[in-house]
């Protein structure tokens, strides 16, 4: 007989941020013409951004202004 793995109780976080009235506003009829919600729009902008980096955090990007005073000039 096979036991069934126990599948692993997923936990979320929560985020908040706020937006004006006019972006609020803005959001819900873009979302009301795209037939989605605001969540999952929202999270599919940053989809990107948060399933890449979850082991790892993602290589600091030099300003184009900033010196250079420790690398081989070879």
């Amino acid at each position: 007989m096979i036991k069934k793995r126990r599948k692993n109780k997923t936990v979320y976080k929560e985020i908040s941020f706020k937006l004006s009235s006019r972006q609020k506003k803005s959001l819900m009829n873009y979302c009301r013409a795209r037939h989605t919600t605001p969540i999952k729009l929202i999270k599919k902008s940053i989809r990107n951004y948060i399933e890449l980096y979850a082991d790892a955090a993602p290589e600091p990007i030099p300003m184009p202004n900033q010196l250079d005073l420790f690398d081989d000039p070879s």
